[in-house]
């Protein structure tokens, strides 16, 4: 199994609050995507934070959720800008999208935010 380095998350809520107050967002019926590049690292991987409510469900739930948000991203990385901080927000359906298609649904539901944060940065 390979896992995401703690390195390449973000955990401080002062990282949260800047990439929530000063990113920009992208959503979808499933999750919400912030994208912000980090001042004077513009090299180096993209870091993910991760956010699910308890409007998502309980913690078993929650935690699928969340592994599966971070097993996608990890694929995706390599799609987004060196440098940025993104944080997901997941909406209370990305529940049932992670039972009714698990990893593949959540990667897709992704991969459409991951490209729409791209098309933005680069235009």
């Amino acid at each position: 199994m390979t896992g995401r380095a703690k390195r390449g998350r973000l955990t401080r809520s002062a990282d949260f609050e800047r990439v929530y107050r000063q990113g920009r967002s992208h959503g979808n019926r499933y999750l919400v995507l912030y994208a912000f590049p980090r001042v004077g690292d513009a090299s180096g991987q993209a870091r993910l934070g991760v956010s699910v409510s308890r409007k998502v469900g309980g913690a078993v739930e929650r935690n699928r959720v969340k592994r599966l948000l971070r097993e996608a991203f990890g694929a995706l990385e390599s799609e987004l800008p060196e440098g940025q901080d993104v944080v997901v927000v997941a909406r209370p359906e990305a529940r049932e999208l992670a039972e009714r298609e698990g990893l593949a649904g959540v990667q897709g539901a992704l991969a459409e935010l991951v490209e729409k944060a791209g098309a933005a940065a680069a235009g």
